[in-house]
Parts: structure tokens; C-alpha cells; sequence
């Protein structure tokens, strides 16, 4: 009969701790501690007779395995690998030589984010060579890999259910921890987002009490998790809403539920990034049966940013001047909805879409035909949506290149250039009706009193087909801009003392109209 693992975890049931043969298991560990330990209660969960193999990265064995008196097998495998990309793909290999891994647990234990640096296609391409390895010699391998940016490979590893039989993360709670299984299959079937509590007491992993007894709720599709200042200081409406002083108080509350609308306030631009990632791991996580709604404070919202939010899994952005009683009508209005467009497994696939072009300002000729190329080219970008080009030609009396001195965009992706005596511009993301209120940003003065006319093209093919026309002009048609003075007046009687600038006097001695010193 075939052998069949436990994962270290007392009192756990079968569906979701066994681990037979044929098959590849990852548990995400956010403190190393907990992860050292739980290798360890793994080992002593097998039996006398099991053939059990441990691996460390970058640090000897003998200093992390810690082997149990009383339980546990009797002979176990030690084993150390270098701790670099380069090891992870020789690992097959280099186990060949020294071990049949026939009826073998293997236990891998990473260092520290060994996997953050290493390209999605490589892991992705490295767990389906691992599967059909454990497959082939009928072995078992389980990964733990501590690291802080365990949301970020829990998202990516969702959709290979194919070359992993188990994933799960523990996740460190302050005073007990959380066993978060995305997905977990054996002979006993297959189970998928459960979220146990589990306790470390007496160097032993074990299931907290109540969880033995009481059923997972799912459904919670009446409770709201908001910010208080979504609410603009209002009480909770019912006692279904749930009040949080911040972003991240909400995201953790939300990490735990199933259907629940969950609401994120933003203030200040400098929250979209984290925003975006929070919302990106609550819906590859948690599913499509949970509601996601990003209320705006105060104006900080571009289009790139909501389309951003979208794509990441929101269900709905509320603008910023819209009342609180509407808001809420917005909220009721998609309650019970299903999530139904992809997300990408990749945040960094959706930052790429919304921010295809990091360049700013004023670009030689032929490098603003080749940005402007690539991104009608870009197959993530929205049709006919990507950008407003326009071309503007200064008023007599008035050189192409001084007009430039006038041009200071603040937004990027927007860029610039001069040629055959005309500005041509091109605003990432700007819509055709918007595009006066931009030009008014850029430049200090009207419009109408620095270009005489211009022409505007918005459509894919009108831009595409203008990029085209522009290629063909000659390089001694294109116009450079004027010098600029970089040498700075220096301070006079002024020393820097390492934090600022001080001016000291310099005396001077007065003279009589004769030249003779004063009385």
C-alpha cells in the first residue's frame, strides 16, 4: 500500500493535511520561525517506517532540523542547496544522484523571498517540471517558503492548480495564526477556501478547539466592511456594517470573508498603488462573490487610476462629489452581483497596462513617433481610448522652440516634440473632451494667445496613420530646443554647515573723505 503524508498540524482533518504520493504542495509562511517550526512537527507526523528527506536553502540542515525523541521516522535525509536561482532548477537532478526518491516526502524549506526576484514564466514552468518529477518517481514534495510578500505569490500560484496538488498560507495573527488553504487535493477529495485557526503552544502545531466544532460561515453577503470615513462620520447603518479606521484594517477584515461588500475610501494619490494591490489579492483570493467598492474623498482619481482599480477587481468607484445617500444607493445597487471580468494573475501586468509609457516631457523626434507606436500597438490598452495627440503651430513672431519653454506638463506619459515648425503633443489617457482643460494645466498662458491653429487626432487610426506621416520627416526638419543655463549664481557670504545654508557678514572698515582712518 502506498504511503500517505501528514502535514505537522494536530487535530487537522484528512482533506486537508494529507499529502500521497504523486503530487507537489506549497504553504506560504510569513515569519521564518513559523516555518522552521512547522517543518519540524511535519517530520514528526510521519511514521516510524516513512522515508522522509529535508531541504534547506542556503543554511546547513543540522541547525534547523530538530527530530522528535518519541515520534517521528527513524531515519531521516538531510540535505543543502545553494541559495540562488541556479540551485532551485539542479535540485531534481542533484537529489537523483544520492536518493531513489521512490515513496520519498521531500521538504523543502526556501530562504527568505527566494522566489521574489524570479520571473512568473520560470516558477510557473519550474512547479510543472517539479509535478511530472513526483509524478513519474511516485514522491511527494512540499514547499514552504517564508517571505513578506506572501499575497503576492498566493495570486500567483491560484491557477496552477494543475502542477500543485495543495496551497495554502499561515498567516501570524499575533496571538495565534491562521491557516488559509486555497485549494487542497488527495484521496480523501478536494477541498478549497477554508480558513482555520490554528495555535503554536508547547512547540506543537495544533487546530484551535472551536474550529473542530463550528461550520465555516458562508453567508455573509449582508455584511459590509467599510472605512469611517466612507460613512463622512455617520454611525454604522445596521449591525450587519462593520466600521474601520483605515484601508488596512478593512483588507485584513476582508481577507476572511466570502460574499461580504467590502468599502475602500481614497484621499490622496498616493494611496492608489497600495490600494490597487489590496484589491487585486482580495479578488483572486477571495473569489467573485465578494463586492469591492472604492469611494473617492477628495479629488485624486485620474481616468489611468480608475481604470486600474477596475481592472484589479473592483466592482465599483464612486466619484468624489457624489452625496452620501446616493453612494449608498450605488452600494445596494450591485449586491448580490457575480465579479465577472478577468483579472490578471499579475498585478504588474494591470500597472503595465495603465502606465505603458514612463516617459515625460519634451522627446526627440523620432523617440516620440516610436513611444507613441508602441503604445497604439499595446494589445492590453482600450481601443480607440489610449490618447489624444495634438498638433500645435505658434502664432507669428513666435518660435516653435519658445513655445516649448511654455510647455510643462506634470502628468506622466504626456510628451512632446518640435518639427517642421509645430508642437505636437500626446496625452496618455486624455479624452477628446478634456483635452482644453489639460492644455490649460500645461501651459501658464491661454492657448489662443501662443498657437494660431491646431489639429487633433484621437482615434487609433488617425493617430497611428499621423505617426506614419511623421516618420517620413527628415531629420533637418526636426527643431531642438533652445539651450538652457545650468550654472547657478552662488551664494555669497554663505557657508553650508551640512544641514542648511548660513550667511556670515563681512566686516568692512570705513575711511574719512581723505582716506585716513576715522576719528
Amino acid at each position: 500500500m502506498d504511503p500517505v503524508f501528514s502535514l505537522g498540524i494536530q487535530s487537522l482533518w484528512d482533506e486537508v493535511s494529507h499529502m500521497p504520493l504523486g503530487g507537489v504542495w506549497w504553504i506560504n509562511v510569513e515569519r521564518r520561525e513559523d516555518a522552521v517550526s512547522l517543518l519540524n512537527q511535519t517530520i514528526a507526523a510521519q511514521n516510524s517506517d516513512a522515508k522522509v528527506a529535508a531541504i534547506t536553502m542556503g543554511e546547513k540542515p543540522q541547525k534547523i532540523v530538530k527530530l522528535n525523541g518519541s515520534h517521528g521516522p527513524e531515519k531521516i535525509r538531510l540535505f543543502n542547496m545553494p541559495k540562488n536561482e541556479n540551485g532551485l532548477y539542479s535540485l531534481r537532478q542533484d537529489l537523483l544522484c544520492s536518493i531513489d526518491p521512490a515513496n520519498h516526502i521531500f521538504m523543502l524549506l526556501c530562504s527568505d523571498n527566494a522566489w521574489q526576484n524570479i520571473p512568473p514564466e520560470r516558477i510557473k514552468k519550474w512547479l510543472n517540471s517539479a509535478q511530472r518529477w513526483a509524478k513519474y518517481y511516485r514522491c511527494s514534495l512540499l514547499i514552504l517558503n517564508p517571505g513578506n510578500n506572501t499575497d503576492a505569490q498566493l495570486s500567483l500560484l491560484l491557477a496552477e492548480y494543475r502542477s500543485l496538488s495543495g496551497l495554502a498560507s499561515l498567516r501570524f495573527l499575533g496571538d495565534s495564526h491562521l491557516l488559509d488553504i486555497a485549494f487542497w487535493a488527495n484521496e480523501k477529495g478536494v477541498s478549497a477556501r477554508q480558513q482555520l485557526q490554528v495555535n503554536y503552544i508547547g512547540k506543537t502545531w495544533q487546530l484551535a478547539e472551536r474550529e473542530e466544532t463550528v461550520v465555516q460561515p458562508r453567508s455573509d453577503e449582508k455584511d459590509v466592511l467599510s472605512t469611517k470615513s466612507a460613512l463622512e462620520g455617520a454611525p454604522p447603518l445596521s449591525e450587519h456594517w462593520s466600521v474601520f479606521d483605515t484601508n488596512d484594517a478593512v483588507f485584513n477584515a476582508a481577507r476572511t470573508a466570502q460574499a461580504a461588500t467590502v468599502i475602500f475610501t481614497v484621499e490622496q494619490t498616493s494611496q492608489i498603488e497600495q490600494l490597487a494591490h489590496d484589491i487585486h489579492s482580495l479578488r483572486r483570493q477571495r473569489g467573485s462573490a465578494m463586492k469591492i467598492v472604492v469611494r473617492e474623498i477628495t479629488a485624486s482619481l485620474r481616468a489611468t487610476d480608475e481604470r486600474l482599480l477596475l481592472g484589479c477587481g473592483a466592482n465599483l468607484v464612486v466619484p468624489w462629489n457624489t452625496p452620501l445617500s446616493r453612494c449608498l444607493t450605488l452600494v445596494e445597487s450591485v449586491q448580490k452581483q457575480q465579479f465577472q471580468r478577468h483579472v490578471p494573475d499579475e498585478i504588474s501586468t494591470l500597472l503595465s497596462m495603465t502606465q505603458p509609457l514612463k516617459l515625460r516631457g519634451y522627446q526627440k523626434w523620432d523617440i516620440f513617433c516610436k513611444a507613441v507606436h508602441n503604445i497604439m500597438n499595446n494589445p492590453l490598452l482600450p481601443a480607440d481610448n489610449k490618447g489624444v495627440m495634438v498638433a500645435l503651430r505658434p502664432v507669428p513672431g513666435l518660435r516653435v522652440e519658445q513655445a516649448l519653454t511654455l510647455c510643462r506638463p506634470n502628468r506622466l506619459g504626456d510628451i512632446m516634440t518640435i518639427g517642421d515648425n509645430r508642437l505636437v503633443m500626446f496625452l496618455t489617457f486624455c479624452r477628446i473632451n478634456d483635452l482644453d482643460t489639460a492644455l490649460n494645466h500645461i501651459f501658464p498662458l491661454p492657448t489662443a494667445d501662443i498657437f494660431s491653429n491646431r489639429m487633433i487626432w484621437f482615434e487609433d487610426k488617425q493617430i497611428t496613420a499621423e505617426i506614419v506621416e511623421m516618420r517620413a520627416v527628415t531629420a533637418d526638419r526636426w527643431n531642438a530646443p533652445l539651450p538652457m543655463t545650468t550654472d547657478k549664481t552662488p551664494v555669497v557670504n554663505a557657508v553650508h554647515d551640512g544641514h542648511s545654508w548660513r550667511r556670515y557678514p563681512k566686516p568692512h572698515r570705513l575711511t574719512d573723505a581723505q582716506g585716513g582712518q576715522p576719528q
